[in-house]
């Protein structure tokens, strides 16, 4: 009797500190020294399949996580706010050991994300910075604010302002979806360019619309544009011609040749204006062919995707992300560090050497 007792005070003590142990697990214990490598998996959030651009990202990240022995959830939010959250916290739930997001609203996900801290889980922002949260771990995009640059520098150019042209030429500013951050970037970066023409009354806005609440475009929506754009030609341009459109959107960039070309524009009595846009895609890069659309800003996604990967990548090996950016994005919560990838401005001259030879769009497509 006397061995008995202290053989069972030994047992009740082991299955003490396994439940201990449990405990610990089930509440995201294990989470806080992630796994790398094979049996991990991916969470990724993309926006919406109604740009190919983003279809490009997804797939170009699971390709790589998958790469590296990593498993992907991929899930596509069809630009539903609600649904976007309910993908993220369905992969919480399942037990991701990584997110990496591109937000259709960046200040929609911050409960969500306080649920991912909760278990450890590091949250990469892709592309659109998520505003409002203190549990975005890092950032990867481009340098937002010069593809606002570029896209302005291109008119400014093509006008030939900076070669002495004094115009006045008639422009209308148009900007992405105002709950996407990197909105105020570009438009920041075009506006700065463009500014000092306008004070000089070499550029005209002759809608008068020139602040950032006045010319987003919700959701980047073409259509959207497109109506905004007849509404423009109608209210300012019965008698006018417009010289130059500042889009900052390929799919924006459709909307608005729409309703030129319905204005009776894309003639040679009454030309096209210059018109930019943003992303490569094919349809565009098809009008610029055409002469259609002027210029787009060719962001490579393959490079981004990779980015991206290399940050998940690192945080779940125990290293620390490359980042080349850490003052500039701060979402209100925090400085987010970043890696800020280059733009490239591409229009009917380089277009074959940047897009086609790099192998980023297949000449069949084009055709």
């Amino acid at each position: 009797m006397r061995r008995t007792r202290p053989a069972a005070l030994v047992l009740a003590l082991a299955a003490t500190l396994a439940l201990t142990a449990c405990g610990q697990d089930s509440e995201g214990g294990g989470k806080a020294t992630p796994k790398g490598g094979k049996g991990s998996t991916i969470g990724i959030a993309m926006p919406t399949k109604s740009s190919e651009r983003w279809i490009a990202d997804g797939n170009n990240m699971a390709q790589q996580f998958r790469a590296l022995g990593y498993k992907t959830d991929l899930q596509y939010g069809e630009d539903s706010v609600d649904q976007q959250v309910a993908q993220v916290e369905n992969m919480i739930t399942k037990g991701v050991d990584a997110l990496v997001i591109a937000a259709i609203d960046g200040r929609a996900l911050g409960d969500v994300l306080k649920q991912a801290a909760d278990q450890h889980i590091k949250v990469i922002s892709y592309d659109r910075l998520i505003l409002g949260s203190p549990n975005v771990d890092y950032y990867a995009s481009f340098d937002n604010e010069k593809v606002g640059v570029l896209q302005a520098t291109y008119i400014v150019d093509k006008l030939g302002l900076k070669n002495g042209k004094q115009g006045p030429f008639n422009i209308e500013l148009f900007a992405g979806s105002p709950d996407d951050n990197n909105t105020r970037y570009f438009f920041q970066g075009a506006l700065k360019t463009l500014q000092p023409y306008i004070d000089k009354k070499q550029l005209v806005v002759r809608s008068g619309q020139t602040r950032l609440n006045q010319v987003t475009t919700l959701r980047w929506d073409g259509a959207t544009a497109q109506k905004r754009m007849d509404d423009l030609l109608t209210k300012a341009y019965s008698t006018e011609h417009v010289d130059a459109v500042l889009s900052p959107y390929d799919g924006i960039s459709i909307g608005i040749l729409s309703a030129l070309r319905s204005g009776g524009y894309g003639t040679s009595a009454k030309p096209y204006p210059v018109v930019t846009g943003q992303d490569a895609e094919v349809a565009s890069v098809k009008s610029i062919i055409a002469g259609d659309q002027s210029q787009t800003v060719y962001k490579d996604t393959r490079a981004l995707a990779k980015q991206a990967v290399q940050m998940a990548d690192a945080v779940l090996t125990g290293k620390t992300p490359q980042v080349n950016d850490t003052k500039t994005y701060d979402n209100e919560k925090k400085v987010v560090p970043a890696f800020l990838l280059d733009p490239v401005s591409v229009d009917k001259s380089n277009y074959q050497a940047t897009l086609v030879d790099s192998g980023y769009i297949k000449a069949s497509d084009l055709k």
